[in-house]
């Protein structure tokens, strides 16, 4: 079946029904596409790991505030990785990311082959009368689903009534951290990207706050402490007196100056996209899903997830440019400009060497400063993922990889293996890896880091920070703000 184009009325088929017994993780009761006769649908093919299909939710939310009685989005969530398949994980990125429609677990792909879908993100559009009137895939579609609603909506002759689309609220329990995404230890404080409460806290080792930046409201503001306004924070990195953020939602890297707790805008113009050519002012450089920042010497170094690139930033010159990646979402070594990463998370750095984890290659990179190449430590490619480890460096098999701290006494990289729910541990010198041997639990770990000789872990989905002693494995949950 043809893809990303409109049909017309005389050949449109009817839409297959969402099939019995279907996993509705937001619906009291089943849904079914009989019943909303008379609206637009919009079937939103998605997974929560892809970067694409996070970055287009801003689309949906978009089509629902203009076209409120018109349109019913639904979301059919087909998984890539293992984890995804799920319900219960499924839920929690609903609720992380505030998704408002009915969405319906596609666990065994039941719906992508009935729709004949073959990308994330994809949409199927479903006329008034319940037939398919037009599909597309991709990102970037905004223009283009608005103009399809508003016609179809338009080809109503006859008044159909349907249903409200009532979810069912699972909420997330009421906790003083809400999906706490990166971290930083120094020795003796610890930063938080507080990322589902949209805001950066100070604390002590022990857990009491001692500062917020962020209001907590969503938005691209600068201003002192809690009075700047940030979106889904992530990566964070210390360069003197300076804490630099990755504002993930935003689209655009801060400045926190740690004496004032002043925030500015250093990078990014605030909205999506991406640099095609030069810009001399980094204020004017479009990013996608910066998700994690490094800072080395007088360079700031950006993983630019949507875009599967890493930027960096001259701190001194406040100069920007593309420093590695080809923008093709691939597993791909050799020369930084035609080398190719795939949704990078995670940066680590070491002397002349910047690791990388390389999320939906489930992998670890390494950039080599000093010949500016690419080097895959642990991974094979987009569809390779599992859960081991052992003595030779291809032994190491991960799972979505979200995070990496370097131990540089033994030299060895801590891995926050999300959707495998470990910490598994690499040797630099040799390439041996191993399981961290604690009990406690991990639920989609997002952050790591390494200081005040302990491990500090953001156990993400369990809305929580967790401590390791380095001495004696011991691992505690830090009380952050209670």
């Amino acid at each position: 079946m043809d893809s990303d184009h409109d049909i017309r009325p005389e050949a449109r088929a009817p839409a297959p029904e969402f099939p019995a017994g279907a996993t509705w993780v937001n619906m009291r009761a089943p849904l079914s596409l009989a019943a909303l006769r008379g609206r637009v649908v919009v079937l939103y093919f998605w997974t929560y790991s892809n970067i694409h299909c996070l970055q287009a939710l801003a689309d949906l939310k978009y089509l629902e505030n203009k076209f409120r009685d018109e349109v019913a989005l639904v979301g059919v969530h087909a998984p890539k990785f293992a984890q995804e398949r799920v319900a219960a994980n499924v839920i929690r990125a609903v609720n992380r990311h505030y998704i408002r429609h009915p969405v319906v677990a596609d666990a065994e792909f039941g719906l992508w082959q009935l729709y004949e879908v073959a990308a994330w993100p994809s949409y199927v559009v479903i006329d008034i009368e319940g037939r398919v009137a037009a599909r597309l895939s991709g990102e970037g579609r905004r223009a283009e689903l608005d103009a399809l609603v508003a016609r179809l909506a338009g080809e109503a002759t006859t008044h159909h009534e349907a249903p409200a689309l009532n979810t069912t609220a699972k909420p997330e329990p009421k906790t003083a951290l809400r999906f706490p995404g990166k971290l930083l230890a120094t020795p003796d404080r610890l930063y938080v990207a507080d990322t589902g409460h949209n805001r950066i806290l100070e604390c002590t080792h022990q857990g009491r706050v001692l500062r917020q930046f962020g209001s907590g409201n969503t938005g691209i503001w600068d201003g002192r402490g809690n009075d700047a306004g940030y979106t889904e924070p992530q990566g964070l990195a210390l360069n003197g007196a300076t804490l630099f953020v990755a504002d993930r939602g935003n689209h655009a890297v801060r400045r926190i100056v740690l004496s004032t707790g002043e925030t500015t805008t250093v990078l990014g113009t605030g909205a999506q996209g991406r640099l095609r050519g030069e810009a001399s002012d980094p204020l004017a450089v479009p990013l996608s899903s910066p998700w994690d920042v490094a800072a080395a010497g007088d360079r700031l170094y950006v993983a630019l997830a949507g875009q599967h690139q890493i930027g960096t930033l001259d701190l001194v010159k406040s100069q920007y440019s593309v420093f590695g990646g080809s923008g093709r979402q691939e597993l791909v070594d050799g020369p930084l400009a035609t080398a190719s990463f795939a949704k990078p998370l995670g940066l680590a750095q070491q002397a002349q060497t910047i690791y990388v984890a390389d999320a939906d290659s489930s992998s670890i990179r390494a950039i080599k400063l000093f010949d500016r190449t690419v080097k895959t430590v642990a991974g094979k490619g987009l569809h390779d993922f599992g859960d081991s480890s052992g003595p030779r460096p291809e032994d190491l098999v991960l799972q979505h990889p979200t995070a990496i701290a370097l131990e540089a006494q033994h030299a060895e990289l801590w891995i926050a293996d999300a959707y495998n729910g470990k910490l598994k541990v690499l040797s630099l010198r040799g390439g041996a890896s191993r399981v961290w041997p604690g009990d406690y639990r991990f639920h989609e770990p997002g952050g790591i880091s390494i200081a005040g000789g302990a491990v500090w872990v953001a156990n993400t989905n369990a809305h929580e920070i967790v401590r390791i002693d380095l001495r004696d494995g011991k691992a505690a949950r830090v009380p952050v703000a209670e």
